[in-house]
């Protein structure tokens, strides 16, 4: 009997253990003649015990891994007929989920692009419009450097200009001032600077004390005016600043002239800043700024002349006589009250 038919006419077919063990060359049977329509075995058959029963099956021992591995054999392949069946499905279900979850993540990043694009061109409109206010303020800032840079050379060129014709009319004026010099007061001044000395007896010395020096030391406390006048001609004379220690106080025609507050001079109620000392006398006089702008002057011409009789001044005539012209000038500014502050 052929093995193939034989295997075709088992009623179990591809699902039974046996067939499949018979299949596979693993276990043989053999069945009553007619019953199943199938041959017996009669090459290694065993004779049976009992006479007239149909011949049990006669199993070759087969290790149980060869039962349970034909187990798991037809659960796979159980499986794998159902995977078969759903394996479609599943895999246009995975795909579907698939393509949502990439359109997903797809759109979310085109709304997360879209904003920071919005951010990026908000920020650079931003930067932008700083830029255009940063540059007009430096155009205008420009333009306002060059509109003073021209002011300034403008008012310079104007004050060079200015101070120019200035001095142009101040030695015109000069000019014009020495042209008109009295040629007999200049001539008394040649006549003294060629044998300068303080004898007042000499023409040009005693113009001066008459219209200078005479006016200027006259105060209204006479006594004490001819004092400050010797001691001015003497050059003994001696103005400091009122220290903070108190002072002996000095009577001149019974009237007491040592306070802060009283010019010994004058007489007047004015703040004494300043102090004169006649000589080595160890009494002191409190002046106000004018009585001693008064003093100063004069004090200032002296010196002058001391400078020239002594050799000290190295000028020609002209510029001696115009620097005693502005000392006497000097004198008669104070004797009207014009002085320095700092006096």
């Amino acid at each position: 009997m052929d093995p193939s038919e034989e295997y075709t006419r088992c009623p179990a077919r591809g699902k039974c253990p046996v067939y499949l063990a018979m299949s596979s060359g693993t276990v043989r049977y053999a069945a009553l003649e007619g019953n199943l329509g199938e041959e017996p075995w009669d090459t290694d058959s065993q004779p049976h015990p009992d006479e007239g029963h149909p011949p049990p099956l006669e199993a070759v021992p087969v290790p149980w891994k060869s039962t349970v591995s034909c187990k798991n054999h037809r659960e796979s392949s159980v499986g794998e007929e159902a995977q078969g069946e759903e394996g479609p499905a599943a895999t246009q279900l995975d795909v579907s989920r698939l393509r949502s979850s990439s359109m997903e993540i797809r759109e979310k990043g085109s709304e997360f692009l879209k904003e920071e694009l919005h951010k990026a061109q908000k920020e650079l409109k931003l930067k932008d419009e700083e830029c255009e206010r940063l540059s007009k303020v430096r155009e205008q800032l420009e333009r306002e450097l060059e509109e003073l840079t021209a002011s300034l050379f403008e008012e310079a060129h104007k004050m060079v200009r200015e101070a120019n014709m200035k001095q142009a009319a101040s030695e015109k004026q000069l000019k014009e001032a020495r042209g008109k010099v009295d040629t007999t007061l200049f001539a008394e001044f040649q006549a003294w600077r060629e044998s300068p000395t303080l004898d007042k007896t000499s023409p040009f010395l005693e113009r001066v004390y008459r219209e200078d020096v005479g006016p200027c030391l006259d105060f209204t406390m006479q006594e004490l005016s001819t004092l400050v006048r010797a001691a001015v001609e003497d050059n003994t004379l001696t103005i400091e600043p009122v220290a903070s220690q108190t002072l002996p106080t000095v009577k001149v025609a019974a009237v007491e002239y040592g306070s802060t507050n009283t010019c010994a001079l004058s007489g007047l109620s004015r703040t004494c800043r300043h102090r004169i000392r006649l000589g080595d006398s160890e009494s002191h006089y409190y002046i106000s700024p004018s009585s001693r702008a008064r003093i100063t002057a004069v004090c200032n011409f002296f010196t002058y002349i001391r400078y020239i009789q002594q050799g000290l001044v190295r000028q020609d005539a002209e510029p001696m006589f115009w620097e005693i012209t502005r000392l006497r000038k000097e004198m008669s500014l104070a004797k009207l009250g014009f002085f320095p502050q700092e006096a």
